[in-house]
């Protein structure tokens, strides 16, 4: 391959033959997984989706579930659909803080539990019976949920440990599929930070945290960066990306330059910016600000905002109830609904779990002293409203204690396709927002895989090209009188409840 500064002529080789590569990009989401197949020639980037599958979790008993098998299946699927386009490697990224045990043979012990599962209920309260919340955050500079890994692992010490004394090898989600794949057992560094069990100074799980909490650090594997060619699947590379998904995402993120928030919007809204070393301050403490890993071993600093999950069990709950909606069809519901009538906090542990989110959503607003919102539409834009406001408050946070400054905001994702979310966005925040791409993840996983393939020399490289894609919209702000009136309604419902 001919050397150049220019990446076009890269790709054209001794016979003036335009030189393509493709690699295979599989993204795990919450509610769906897909295989797609991402495409560079001549200096441009493309993605073709060839398996497309749903996550539906596995109630067995009072226990929720993933159902890896299956989703282990699809994704050989998923490749094998690949295979006759000749890719060059393959990369997997999924949700982060989920995990697998595996015992001295290598064998699942037990099915992977749901984030969502109520066995970390109140773990965190106990969790700090034992520890106190500076020095775990001075340990790992991880947001305090529930869902951390941190809790999931501690309430097997404290209701299941059998499971934890059998067990050999941590591995998560995607760390378990790359085994499966190859057969090496390495824990990524992006997801590895989801845990709240890894140190990013040391570089290495936090002893002073699984010592304390009587979790055996003999289980825990080696830590890799993103980019690592792991092993091969039928002889196809297995490289890792950023393995956890809004790792990736960031890393397709089109930006100019470094004065931007980022947020990677869907069934979670992940809300920052990114930077070369963490922050672990007691301001961002007290924020419940988080420091979790990017490409090229950055820091993404960010907070989890609960996202479109509420606007995802209303639409499940309209549907129960005989009215079934797509999700344009809900936009428009709520574009037509009066503005600013009702409140809630998106971030309420109400809202947590599985269930009725429009009974929950007229709850808090009973309760608050609010008038209930009675219609479909109501609801809907109450949800949305509130997620843009919560935008606004953490990139307020974000900015004030990193310094940083932000001219815009992108939103990469599938919220990016909800067009009353970004303008909403863009006037809550008073900030231009620019939409896509959606498949952010898909082309971040791609992105890494081509650095680690020699096809580009650098994320922002492979930015630009992103950049140029034609999805890309743009929104600006309007009417920020109205906005500002309704957030300080927003500050004064959530600060009541």
């Amino acid at each position: 391959m001919i050397k150049s500064d220019n990446f076009a002529e890269r790709l054209i080789n001794l016979d003036n033959i335009v030189k393509e590569i493709s690699v295979l990009s599989v993204d795990l989401g919450a509610e769906s997984g897909r295989v797609n197949s991402v495409h560079l020639a001549n200096g441009q980037i493309s993605l073709r989706n060839l398996h497309r599958f749903p996550n539906q979790p596995v109630r067995v008993g009072d226990a929720l579930h993933w159902n890896i098998l299956s989703l282990w299946q699809e994704i050989k699927n998923g490749i094998a659909k690949g295979s006759p386009l000749s890719p060059a490697s393959i990369g997997i990224d999924t949700w982060g803080v989920d995990f697998a045990l595996l015992d001295d043979q290598d064998h699942l012990i037990g099915n992977p539990v749901h984030y969502r599962d109520r066995r970390t209920d109140g773990m965190m309260e106990s969790v700090l019976e034992r520890l106190p919340k500076e020095e775990i955050f001075q340990e790992t500079g991880i947001q305090f949920m529930q869902i951390n890994t941190l809790y999931q692992l501690f309430s097997m010490v404290s209701g299941n440990p059998s499971m934890l004394r059998a067990a050999k090898t941590f591995l998560t989600i995607p760390d378990l599929l790359n085994f499966w794949l190859t057969g090496e057992k390495a824990c990524e560094y992006s997801n590895a930070t989801t845990t709240q069990l890894f140190n990013p100074l040391s570089f290495s799980w936090s002893d002073r945290i699984l010592t304390e909490l009587e979790i055996p650090e003999s289980i825990f594997p080696q830590i890799i960066s993103p980019g690592t060619r792991l092993g091969e699947y039928e002889k196809l590379p297995v490289i890792a990306p950023a393995c956890h998904d809004t790792g990736s995402a960031v890393a397709a993120i089109p930006a100019e330059d470094e004065n931007y928030i980022y947020i990677s919007s869907g069934t979670w809204s992940l809300v920052g910016v990114e930077i070369d070393t963490p922050i672990m301050t007691s301001a961002a403490l007290q924020a419940n600000l988080t420091n979790e890993g990017g490409v090229n071993n950055t820091i993404r600093f960010l907070k989890n905002v609960m996202g479109l999950w509420i606007i995802q069990q209303c639409r499940s709950q309209f549907e129960a109830d005989g009215n079934a909606y797509d999700y344009e069809s809900l936009i428009k519901l709520a574009d037509s609904a009066r503005p600013f009538q009702h409140f809630i906090n998106p971030d309420d542990s109400k809202f947590f779990h599985p269930g009725n989110h429009p009974a929950f959503i007229r709850e808090y607003c009973k309760n608050t002293g609010q008038a209930i919102p009675e219609t479909e539409g109501a609801v809907v834009r109450c949800a949305l409203e509130c997620l843009a406001f919560a935008y606004r408050k953490v990139i307020d946070d974000i900015l004030r204690i990193s310094g940083r400054q932000a001219s815009c905001v992108h939103i990469v994702g599938g919220g990016s396709r909800n067009r009353l979310l970004c303008q909403m966005t863009a006037d809550a925040t008073g900030r231009p927002v620019v939409a896509g791409p959606v498949e952010a993840t898909v082309l971040g996983n791609a992105l890494a895989q081509f650095m680690a393939l020699g096809e580009i020399e650098s994320i922002s490289e492979g930015r630009r090209m992103i950049a140029g894609l034609p999805e890309i919209t743009r929104y600006y702000p309007k009417n920020s009188g109205n906005w500002q009136a309704g957030y300080e309604q927003f500050l004064k419902y959530c600060n009541r409840h």
